[in-house]
């Protein structure tokens, strides 16, 4: 595995320890051999990001973060670089392979200052190593350390962060108190799941993996909760059609909201459903949207609906229905909402409709898929949106649970989780997406491969995916200032047919 390379299982920190601790009992690997490679790796990046450095402060902790370190120090000066080791704790209070590294350095000339309640002078320096707290951190960083984290981050330098930018949790991708902004991360032995989600990706800069030459045997050998979605796989659910194929046998999407004002999110939903594959779209929205939406897309129908008995007719030739995209909160969405909850058709519910989920406690029996942001799972755990970020896992996990449903937590690394399957993690997107409509293409995608035969789980975590790498496609060329929704569908077309190289001029 190359180091840009991630691997699909994700740990939380105590999986990464166990399986430091197989590498050693059960490959027979020293630790002492892995916190070596550990930090030649991370001096790799330290020369290929900043090859002009010249003054690195490392910043030691009291643990094996610490430890490599002091190995990426000592490689520093071994290299002609003038590093300087600000620790937080004496060598002679480190423990195991951090205190030899340690005094290796210390023997090899490497200038150590011990910080106590002191802040180190980084004027001198023209980078900063984070070697201060790692993946062991439990609970807030203490007052004095996270003074430390504030001094280093006011500095302005570049930042090199060991294994996970110290304050930053590997379990939940949350800030404990403080944490270290990098520019440059490389994390070793196990993908940490953290990295990937709430504040993780706005705090890793460039992410690299080292698996440290741990055999794959080892790697393999410990199941984990969480998995990356990966993109190769999407053939296998959605394979090359048949060339007797007609429009039945790929779905008929029913996309019900839309109320005055919100004309432009149901026609987002019904064409992204469209672009993704859907045999039939239809649309039941407000009567005065019909014209403007037939303008905009022809192949969609569309019909004007004054309330929910008006969807009779359209329910029972659905078989797929997105609801939420610009229902409302009024009497007219809540109508549809109920007529739609009792149809018993595979649902996706978005937007308005898990608002009104949430105010009015409604229930349904159908398989669904709900795809919250924060906010909107906040007000269905009664909960605050700070709650669900704290802990992305947790709040995913319950919101399957009490909803017996898929759930799509979205957010930088957008979660999706259901009861009887792993997490999976979408590493794909970028903040060109805070933009309006995102939601509703999503909400058109999924239904689209629920209408061709994928079930909700995997309906909901590729969805996801190629939402975001169509993004992450559309801003090549253009930047993601001014990403709108429509940008995204050329390469969604193109992602669902398996076309993954080349981007539309």
């Amino acid at each position: 595995m190359t180091a840009t390379q991630f691997p699909e299982m994700l740990h939380d920190a105590a999986g990464v320890r166990e399986l430091d601790r197989r590498a050693i009992e059960q490959a027979g690997i020293a630790g002492e051999t892995l916190m070596v490679r550990a930090g030649e790796a991370a001096f790799r990046r330290l020369q290929e990001h900043w090859p002009h450095c010249q003054s690195p402060a490392v910043i030691c902790g009291a643990g094996n973060n610490g430890g490599d370190g002091y190995v990426v120090a000592l490689l520093a000066q071994n290299a002609g670089l003038h590093p300087r080791v600000y620790a937080t704790v004496a060598i002679e209070f480190l423990r195991g392979d951090a205190r030899t590294m340690a005094e290796r350095a210390l023997a090899e000339g490497v200038p150590v200052t011990v910080l106590a309640d002191v802040l180190p002078d980084l004027s001198g320096h023209d980078l900063v190593v984070d070697g201060l707290l790692g993946t062991g951190l439990a609970g807030t960083v203490r007052p004095a350390l996270a003074s430390l984290i504030g001094h280093i981050n006011a500095s302005g330098l570049p930042l090199l962060a060991l294994d996970i930018p110290s304050g930053l949790s590997a379990d939940t991708g949350a800030v404990l108190g403080a944490a270290l902004s990098a520019n440059v991360t490389t994390t070793f032995v196990g993908m940490k799941r953290g990295l990937l989600t709430g504040a993780g990706p706005a705090l890793t800069g460039q992410l690299y993996f080292e698996d440290l030459a741990i055999p794959e045997s080892v790697q393999l050998s410990l199941a984990a909760d969480c998995r990356m979605v990966d993109m190769h796989q999407l053939s296998r659910f959605l394979p090359r059609r048949r060339r007797d194929a007609h429009k039945g046998d790929h779905g008929h999407v029913l996309v019900v909201g839309g109320d005055y004002g919100y004309a432009g999110a149901v026609l987002l939903a019904a064409e992204a459903a469209a672009r993704s594959g859907a045999g039939l779209v239809s649309v039941a929205t407000r009567p005065e949207h019909v014209t403007a939406l037939l303008g905009r897309r022809p192949e969609i129908m569309v019909r004007g609906v004054e309330h929910g008995d008006d969807l009779g007719s359209l329910l029972k030739r659905a078989s797929v229905v997105v609801c939420g995209p610009g229902l409302g909160q009024d009497a007219w969405g809540f109508g549809l909402l109920g007529k739609v909850l009792e149809c018993g058709l595979p649902l996706v519910l978005d937007a308005d409709a898990l608002n009104l989920i949430a105010q009015h406690q409604l229930h349904w029996q159908a398989p669904a898929v709900l795809t919250p942001h924060p906010g909107e799972a906040a007000r269905l755990l009664n909960a605050d949106a700070r709650a669900v970020q704290a802990d992305r896992f947790a709040a995913v996990h319950e919101l399957a649970s009490r909803y017996q449903s898929t759930v799509l937590l979205k957010g930088a690394g957008t979660l999706i989780a259901c009861t009887d399957q792993p997490v999976a993690l979408v590493h794909a997107g970028n903040p060109g997406m805070a933009s309006g409509g995102m939601g509703d293409v999503l909400s058109g995608i999924i239904g689209a491969l629920l209408g061709q035969g994928i079930k909700p789980y995997d309906a909901a975590r590729f969805a996801a995916l190629v939402h975001g790498l169509a993004a992450d496609r559309a801003v090549l060329h253009q930047g993601e200032r001014g990403l709108l929704a429509t940008d995204l569908l050329p390469h969604v077309r193109r992602l669902v047919n398996g076309i993954e190289n080349g981007i539309d001029e």
